[in-house]
C-alpha cells in the first residue's frame, strides 16, 4: 500500500540523468508517476554515457555489465533484449615492458617474473602471513597483507597512485574492500587451476555488454520514460535547492540561458553531495558546510584514437602500470562490440588520464592530448604513431569520490545532516559518495523509490560495491561481552591461512628445487649426482637432469604445499587451544568475582571443552 500523499498527487523530482537518477525515474513510471529529471549534460548516461565521434562509440571508462542482482539484470536484458552481447572479458597488466594476464595465469606469470623474481614475490608473501600488519587502516596496509610487499609495489601501488592522485598510505581500505573484496594472492592463484561457482567480480571471463556502449541502454530507458509521460530535461543545470526547515520545497534549473522553478513532493538527487550542500538556500550549519569543503574527487580525460590498423591486440582493456607514461588504462573498444567501429579495417582505442580538473593535464589543449597519446601507444609497443588518423578528447568530472585518510569523517557529518531532510534522498556514486559500480548505483535508485511510494526504511548507504543488498532492515545490534572477547583475541592471535600458507611455500620449494636440479644437471660431479638419485626413494622416476628438471616442480611443490598446509594448521590449531584456554580461564574469574561460581570450583582443572 502506498502511503504518504495519494499517488496522483505526488511529484517526484530527481536531479542527474545518470544510471541511478534514471532507474529511479523508470521505476517511477512503472507505478504511473510522471518524475522529473535534470541533467547538466546534453545527453544521458552520467559516468557510464557513450560519446560519438565520427561515427565511433566510446565508452567513459569501461563499464562491464556484471551483477548479483537479480533486479537490475531483469531490467538490463528487459530494456535491450537482443542489443545485449555476451562478450568474453580479456585484460592484462603491462609492467617492466611485458604484458601479464589477468586474472594471473601460472605459466605466464612464472615466465615474465622470471624464477628469481617470483622466489623474492612469494618469500614476500610469507613473511606477511606470519607477521601482518596488526591495522588495516590504509590501503597499502590491506593489499600487503593479503598479497605481500613485493607484489603490491609491482602490481598495485604505481598503478593506484597513478589513479588517484594521493599516496596509497594516505588511501582509506575501505576502497580495497568495495572494490577487490576476497581478492589474495590465495584467490589469484586457486583461480588458476579450480573456477569458482561464485566468482570474484574482479575475475570474471565474462559480461554483458550493449551493441553500441552502455549509452544504448541509458538512451532507450530515456525513451521509455517519455514514453510514459516522465520528462528528462537535457543542459539543464541545477543551480538552487531550496529549502523550508528539515523539507525540500523545490529546485532551481538554468534552461536556455533562464531559471525555472520546480516546486515538488519528493526529491531524489545523484549529483556530487558536495555540490548539493554549496547549493542549498538557505545553507546547511557551517561545520556541515565545513565537512562537504573537504571531500574530493578525482577526474579522468580519455583520449580517442583511430587507428588503420584491423586489428591491435585482443584485450579489452589493459592496465599500464609504466611511470615513463601518463596513461593508466587503455580500452580497445572494438573487443568490446564490433559494432563500435562503422570501419571495420580500423580500430579505436581509449586512453585513460587520471588527474584533478584545473590541473594541467585537465587543461592541456585537445590537440596536445592527442599528440601525448599518440606517443605513449608507440612507447608501449601498441600501434605505430603514423598510424594514427584522427582523435578525440571527452572529459569525465568528479568520477571517482577520494577516499583519502580523512573522507569518513567528513561524510559522516554531511549524512547525518542529509537524513534529516524528511523528503530527499541521495543515491549513486556521486550522491553517496562511494565507488559503487553501475549496477550498485541503479539499485540506490530502486530503493529511493520504494521509500518514497511504500514508506520503506532501506539504506542506501549500506548498498555498495560486492554488496547483495537486503532489503529487510535490520536494527544495529550491540556486541555481546562474548563478541567483544573473540575479537580481541582474532586480533591478538592472528590466525595463518593455511592454504595461502602452503601455497606460498609450495611455490618456493618447487622453484628452489628446479634451480637447484638444473644446477647439478649442468655439472660433472658424481657425489651430487648420486645424492639426488637417492632422492627417486621419496619422488618416484625422478632424476637430475635437464629434460626431467619439470618433475622438480611437481615434486617440490606438493612437498612445499604439504609441509606449509602442515605447519600452519599445526600452528592454528595450537594458537585455538590456547586462546580458548585462556578464555575459559577468564570466564571463571569473571563468574568467581560475581559470587556464581564457588572458589572450589574455580579450581578445577580445565577439560578442554569450550
Amino acid at each position: 500500500m502506498i502511503t504518504g500523499k495519494p499517488l496522483e498527487d505526488r511529484q517526484v523530482v530527481i536531479i542527474g540523468a545518470g544510471p541511478a537518477g534514471l532507474t529511479a525515474a523508470y521505476e517511477l513510471t512503472n507505478y504511473g508517476l510522471n518524475p522529473l529529471v535534470f541533467e547538466k549534460l546534453d545527453k544521458v548516461g552520467g559516468i557510464a554515457r557513450t560519446e560519438n565521434y565520427q561515427g565511433f562509440h566510446f565508452d567513459m571508462g569501461g563499464h562491464r555489465f556484471f551483477t548479483k542482482s537479480a533486479e537490475v539484470n531483469r531490467m538490463w536484458h528487459g530494456v535491450l533484449n537482443d542489443d545485449f552481447l555476451l562478450r568474453p572479458r580479456l585484460s592484462r597488466i603491462y609492467y617492466n615492458r611485458k604484458f601479464f594476464d589477468y586474472p594471473l595465469k601460472p605459466f605466464d606469470a612464472l615466465s615474465k617474473f622470471g624464477i628469481w623474481e617470483s622466489m623474492l614475490v612469494a618469500l614476500s608473501y610469507l613473511r606477511w602471513q606470519i607477521f601482518p600488519s596488526k591495522h588495516e587502516d590504509s590501503f597499502e596496509q590491506w593489499v600487503t597483507n593479503r598479497f605481500g610487499k613485493r607484489l603490491f609495489n609491482i602490481f598495485f601501488k604505481s598503478y593506484t597512485e597513478k589513479v588517484w592522485g594521493i599516496s596509497t598510505s594516505e588511501l582509506r581500505a575501505e576502497w580495497a574492500a568495495q572494490r577487490i573484496k576476497d581478492l589474495s594472492l590465495k584467490t589469484a592463484v586457486l583461480n588458476m587451476f579450480v573456477k569458482s561457482k561464485d566468482p570474484i567480480k574482479t575475475l570474471i571471463e565474462e559480461f554483458h555488454y550493449p551493441r553500441l556502449g552502455p549509452g544504448m541502454l541509458w538512451n532507450e530507458v530515456k525513451e521509455r520514460i517519455e514514453q510514459k509521460n516522465g520528462k528528462i530535461h537535457l543542459n539543464s543545470p541545477v543551480t538552487r535547492i531550496h529549502r523550508s526547515g528539515n523539507r525540500i520545497d523545490s529546485i532551481v534549473a538554468c534552461q536556455n540561458g533562464q531559471e525555472k522553478v520546480i516546486v515538488g513532493s519528493d526529491f531524489i538527487s545523484s549529483m556530487a553531495i558536495t555540490e548539493f550542500i554549496q547549493k542549498l538556500d538557505p545553507p546547511p550549519p557551517p561545520v556541515v558546510l565545513e565537512a562537504a569543503s573537504k571531500l574530493s574527487y578525482r577526474e579522468f580525460l580519455t583520449v580517442c584514437l583511430i587507428i588503420n590498423r584491423v586489428h591491435l591486440f585482443d584485450d579489452n582493456w589493459i592496465y599500464i602500470h609504466d611511470p615513463d607514461v601518463k596513461v593508466g588504462r587503455i580500452q580497445n573498444f572494438k573487443n568490446w562490440s564490433p559494432d563500435m567501429v562503422p570501419d571495420a579495417s580500423q580500430t579505436s582505442l581509449g586512453l585513460e588520464y587520471f588527474c584533478n580538473e584545473g590541473d594541467d593535464l585537465w587543461n592541456a589543449p585537445d590537440g596536445e592530448l592527442i599528440e601525448l597519446g599518440k606517443r605513449e601507444i608507440e612507447h608501449i609497443g601498441l600501434a605505430r604513431y603514423e598510424e594514427v588518423l584522427d582523435g578525440s578528447v571527452f572529459r569525465v568530472e568528479k568520477s571517482y569520490p577520494v577516499y583519502d585518510a580523512n573522507y569518513g569523517e567528513h561524510l559522516a557529518i554531511i549524512r547525518g545532516y542529509l537524513e534529516s531532510l524528511e523528503n530527499f534522498q541521495t543515491i549513486g556514486r556521486n550522491g553517496l559518495h562511494r565507488y559503487n559500480n553501475q549496477d550498485h548505483a541503479m539499485l540506490t535508485g530502486m530503493l529511493a523509490v520504494r521509500n518514497v511510494l511504500f514508506g520503506q526504511k532501506n539504506d542506501l548507504w549500506k548498498v555498495n560495491a560486492e554488496q547483495e543488498y537486503h532489503e529487510e532492515v535490520r536494527e544495529a545490534k550491540r556486541p555481546s561481552p562474548a563478541e567483544v572477547l573473540d575479537e580481541a583475541f582474532a586480533q591478538a592471535f592472528y590466525k595463518i591461512d593455511s592454504v595461502a600458507y602452503g601455497l606460498a611455500v609450495g611455490i618456493t620449494v618447487a622453484l628452489f628445487f628446479w634451480l637447484l636440479t638444473l644446477f647439478v644437471a649442468s655439472k660433472d660431479n658424481p657425489d651430487l649426482t648420486y645424492l639426488f638419485f637417492l632422492l627417486r626413494q621419496y619422488f618416484p622416476a625422478y632424476r637430475p637432469t635437464i629434460t626431467e628438471s619439470w618433475l622438480a616442480l611437481v615434486y617440490g611443490f606438493l612437498a612445499g604445499f604439504l609441509f606449509g598446509w602442515g605447519v600452519t594448521a599445526l600452528r592454528n590449531f595450537v594458537i585455538r587451544f590456547y586462546v580458548q584456554w585462556i578464555r575459559r580461564r577468564a570466564e571463571i574469574e569473571l563468574l568467581e568475582e560475581y559470587g556464581i561460581l564457588p572458589d572450589d570450583q574455580s579450581r578445577t582443572p580445565f577439560n578442554g571443552e569450550d
